[in-house]
């Protein structure tokens, strides 16, 4: 079998010589060239697997290398190894076109094993090694596979996790495909939602107590930590966690025991913590609302999950995905949608993201008289295509013409679909309106 092709590009030799020789070693065929006069005009992936990009102080960002390499054609996978990055530059490089992000600094062989999984799922629809209850980690994005790669080399560890991103969106698959990939994937996941329980239930719920502690505690109750002993407790929506609370979780993540309630003696507890949250934890630490303290403790290592209108590549794929799921393997001819229907689906804002999708797709599934399905099937909801902004919502992942589609339609929701008001508002020529709502609707 053919050894797969890495081309790396540098800024510097030295990097070059270091990634390549590590690469040459993991058994990769290894193919170096220059970066000159501080441009991409000559980059060319050469029928290269994957391309990395090594950037040493670089005159410009990033993310312009990567949108200029991608502009001379190169289709393969990027990778950037840049020097002085910071977590922003990641984000930006990612968002960009580029598959993955690593700092100089990092060692090689954990961008070999980051080079690895891209190269083994490069061309999928689905991640291959997942298990069976992973499956629905369905992607043709740069920006998730980028994310599923960083989840994949950070499940072994045992910090602390931060899923952010809107509902809908997969965080608690995420983080079930990082309990399935760490060493304590045979060991039990168990899920708590912060928003689900009163006050006075969650601390027992969390922490468990002793017979006696208080009227009607007739005997002994682990809580949710001493369940997870030796596995992962995903705590979702950690933002809706009352204070008092906040302070006695921050002591579990430091001590590693816990407290029953009504205990005189605290429980060792070996956990590891995903947290996931829709709205802007940052934010609610700059209000007082979250301690600070403990956001640090969550976010040692952040992961965004972009909504599925920012993932349009994405929207085939897991339509293929949810028709097999719900229509069986024994269905003859299997359905399918038309290209009418997929320009609708690609259309759509989908405010409920990946299940509002699936659910989407269920209920023209169950509707259908035929194989191939059209758009009449779809029954979206007119008025509910953008979502309203959920206070302190990411925004990650949205370009600005996202941005200001949904502003558009959120004003006209507003003033009942009055274009002239609308335009008003908006400071903008009513005829500007008229253009930008027939550019919406063609895409």
């Amino acid at each position: 079998m053919a050894k797969q092709a890495i081309l790396i590009i540098s800024e510097s030799d030295g990097l070059s010589g270091r990634l390549g020789g590590y690469l040459e070693s993991c058994g990769f065929r290894v193919v170096t060239g220059d970066i000159e006069g501080n441009s991409a005009a000559k980059i060319t992936d050469n029928g290269c697997d994957l391309v990395v990009l090594g950037l040493a102080n670089p005159a410009k960002s990033g993310a312009d290398w990567v949108s200029e390499v991608r502009t001379q054609g190169v289709a393969a996978p990027l990778v950037v190894v840049a020097e002085g990055g910071s977590v922003r530059d990641a984000v930006a490089v990612v968002q960009a076109g580029a598959a993955d992000y690593f700092s100089a600094d990092d060692d090689p062989a954990l961008i070999a094993k980051g080079v690895e999984l891209l190269l083994k799922h490069k061309g999928n629809g689905q991640r291959a090694d997942l298990p069976e209850s992973d499956i629905a980690m369905v992607t043709r994005e740069p920006a998730m596979d980028a994310l599923l790669a960083m989840a994949g080399r950070i499940a072994a560890s045992p910090a602390t996790v931060l899923i952010q991103g809107e509902s809908g969106t997969g965080k608690e698959m995420l983080a079930r495909f990082i309990h399935a990939h760490s060493g304590r994937g045979q060991r039990p996941m168990v899920a708590m939602n912060c928003s689900a329980l009163p006050d006075t239930l969650a601390e027992s719920e969390l922490f468990g107590y002793e017979r006696g502690a208080f009227t009607g505690a007739l005997q002994r109750k682990t809580g949710r930590f001493e369940q997870a002993h030796q596995g992962t407790l995903l705590l979702d929506e950690i933002s809706e966690l009352p204070l008092p609370l906040q302070a006695k979780l921050l002591r579990v993540l430091q001590e590693k025991v816990v407290d029953r309630i009504g205990g005189n003696r605290p429980v060792p507890v070996d956990v590891r913590v995903i947290a996931t949250t829709n709205r802007d934890l940052a934010a609610m630490v700059r209000e007082g609302t979250f301690r600070q303290d403990l956001y640090y403790r969550l976010r040692i290592v952040p992961l965004v999950i972009p909504p599925l209108r920012a993932r349009t590549e994405d929207i085939a794929a897991l339509s293929d995905h949810f028709i097999a799921k719900h229509s069986g393997n024994d269905v003859d001819p299997t359905p399918r949608f038309n290209a009418a229907a997929m320009a609708e689906l690609k259309r759509w804002h989908w405010p409920g993201n990946v299940r509002e999708l699936e659910n989407t797709i269920q209920r023209a599934l169950l509707i259908r008289d035929g194989a191939v399905m059209g758009p009449e099937l779809l029954l979206l909801e007119e008025g509910l295509g953008v979502p309203a902004k959920e206070e302190g919502q990411p925004l990650v992942g949205m370009t600005v013409k996202d941005l200001e589609e949904r502003l558009i339609v959120q004003t006209l929701d507003h003033v009942n679909q009055n274009r002239t008001h609308a335009a008003e508002m908006l400071g903008i020529s009513i005829r500007t309106l008229r253009n930008k709502l027939r550019e919406y609707r063609t895409e």
